[in-house]
């Protein structure tokens, strides 16, 4: 009797093994479902043939990450719109959301991912469709967020592929510059024309692709995180900011906090700098009108009462942009629902005498800025 259940225990072990790799390995087709509407929030004065900046404040949801194909769709559509308004031309500048490239750690994955209740569950489905490299990602591990640091680190190559054939991809079809928001990436460089990623720390980069589809510099390193990424994310040094020659002038990325700091704009200026891109990212539904944390912390003794929309506007870009050579600048921010984190700001369009702001309204919307 011992024996028979000796024998059925391991019987039993070996069927759920079998069952769980060909869990692992099952990935059932999606089918595309996403609003593609955008519409035109304002666009500031006319065609003078020195190009445009134009931003996209995309409405993103889960689904809209199931593979790259679906986003591409969906960010196709919006630039097909911009097209039937007269926005783009090849001097066009395309700015797109902080982190925008970073949920492509979801493409391809099972449906328990997307079913998931809010980010944490999704995190250990996620974990659990990998194992293998889960472990060696978690060996490899150099952030005090251990998880998540392996989570973007086993899936990095695949990220970078699809990160570059997304946004390269549609720089080259539509004739135009696209600052592709950011990504989060282990060490990431370009080597004849392609996006690499290594055996370093997490940074978030952002990347700028020409109307040839291939990466103008090196990524851009985010210098200062924010207290949400800053325990998987390293902080890049000041001479990591760069400026890139595009057909519209000599463009500068700060991503979304690095906006803050007067070093930074101050680091572009000796680069003579013309036009200025933020990729920003505010997670939390009602945080744009609700009261400012402070953030970065060498702020928060200034954070008084100002809201947080206050605060971008007195300290970030539209308070900044004067003290470079920068004739102009654009902040986009990521709207939509990602696992239950929630999302707010408004894009907003910076010249010398002032600024735009988009206005509170549902839906994926465009900011134009002729030059």
């Amino acid at each position: 009797m011992l024996k028979l259940l000796h024998r059925t225990f391991w019987l039993l072990l070996v069927v759920l093994l079998v069952a769980y790799a060909a869990w692992i390995q099952w990935r059932p087709a999606s089918h595309f479902l996403s609003d593609l509407r955008s519409s035109l929030a304002f666009s500031q004065g006319s065609d003078q043939g020195r190009g445009n900046l134009l931003g996209i404040q995309p409405e993103l949801y889960r689904a809209d990450y199931r593979s790259a194909l679906h986003l591409h769709r969906k960010l196709a559509a919006y630039l097909d719109q911009a097209q039937d308004e007269g926005l783009l031309n090849p001097k066009t500048v395309v700015v797109l959301p902080e982190h925008i490239g970073t949920w492509l750690v979801a493409v391809g994955e099972k449906r328990e991912v997307f079913a998931a209740r809010d980010l944490a569950e999704a995190r250990v489905w996620l974990g659990l469709s990998h194992p293998l490299e889960l472990i060696r990602a978690l060996l490899a591990n150099q952030g005090t967020a251990r998880f998540s640091d392996a989570l973007l680190r086993m899936k990095a190559e695949q990220m970078a592929a699809d990160y570059q054939s997304l946004f390269g991809g549609l720089a080259e079809t539509y004739g135009v510059t696209i600052v592709a928001g950011s990504i989060v990436l282990p060490e990431p460089s370009v080597a004849e024309g392609v996006l690499q990623v290594g055996d370093g720390p997490l940074y978030n980069v952002s990347l700028v692709f020409g109307s040839d589809g291939l990466p103008i510099g090196q990524p851009q390193r985010k210098v200062l995180p924010h207290r949400d990424e800053d325990s998987f994310t390293a902080a890049a040094s000041d001479q990591a900011l760069q400026v890139v020659s595009t057909p519209a002038g000599r463009l500068g990325v700060l991503i979304g906090t690095d906006s803050w700091r007067p070093e930074s704009y101050a680091r572009l200026a000796t680069q003579q700098v013309e036009l200025l891109a933020v990729p920003a990212f505010l997670h939390g539904n009602g945080h744009w009108n609700g009261t400012w944390a402070g953030t970065p912390s060498d702020l928060r003794s200034r954070a008084s009462q100002l809201s947080e929309g206050e605060a971008w506007l007195r300290h970030s870009l539209p308070a900044q942009l004067a003290e470079t050579p920068a004739r102009a600048g654009m902040a986009v921010f990521m709207r939509g629902q990602l696992w239950g984190l929630g999302s707010d700001g408004r894009s907003m369009a910076v010249q010398r005498d002032g600024q735009q702001v988009v206005d509170e309204m549902p839906g994926a919307r465009l900011l134009n800025l002729w030059l």
